[in-house]
């Protein structure tokens, strides 16, 4: 059994979009709770799927959606914008509860684009998972964080001030 304790889905979230996040999330460096784009996911997470949804929060670890008319792990995503991340990261949810004997399915949701994808855990993808875990702990154990490298994502990050002032 992999040890998955400090990993949680946004770590892998982030895992898959800017290294130098993954270590700023992981040391608990808070970023601009006031962004824009945070501030409408929170909003879009709170008023979709507001009746059918049930937040739980496993080992203090993770938090998941569960769907209760499907028995589902749903994630809600205000865009598919990263979707390999948003897939990493219901996949994560599924790996770390096969590991504690629940084996369920995860569902990704896109109210705003009116789209849903099924995601399912595969061997494959618990080797992709194992491999980011090992490498979010590299990440993590660095003294300082990585350097900052432009990407597409940059534009709209709530740490954009922390990495380009």
């Amino acid at each position: 059994m992999e040890n998955l304790e400090g990993i949680n889905g946004t770590l892998i979230w982030y895992y898959y979009i800017c290294p130098r996040e993954v270590w700023l999330i992981g040391h608990s460096i808070e970023s601009d709770q006031e962004n824009d784009f945070l501030v409408l996911g929170r909003h879009i997470h709170d008023i979709y799927y507001k009746r059918q949804k049930k937040e739980f929060i496993i080992d203090n670890t993770i938090k998941i959606d569960i769907l209760p008319d499907k028995k589902v792990i749903g994630e809600i995503k205000r865009s598919s914008k990263f979707l390999k991340s948003a897939r990493m990261q219901v996949a994560f949810y599924l790996f770390y509860l096969k590991q504690k004997g629940i084996n369920m399915e995860g569902e990704l949701l896109f109210p705003e684009e009116r789209k849903r994808e099924k995601v399912i855990l595969n061997k494959e993808i618990e080797n992709e998972l194992e491999k980011a875990v090992e490498n979010i702990r590299k990440i993590l154990q660095k003294d300082k964080p990585p350097s900052p490298t432009k990407i597409l994502y940059c534009k709209n990050c709530a740490y954009k001030e922390m990495c380009w002032s």
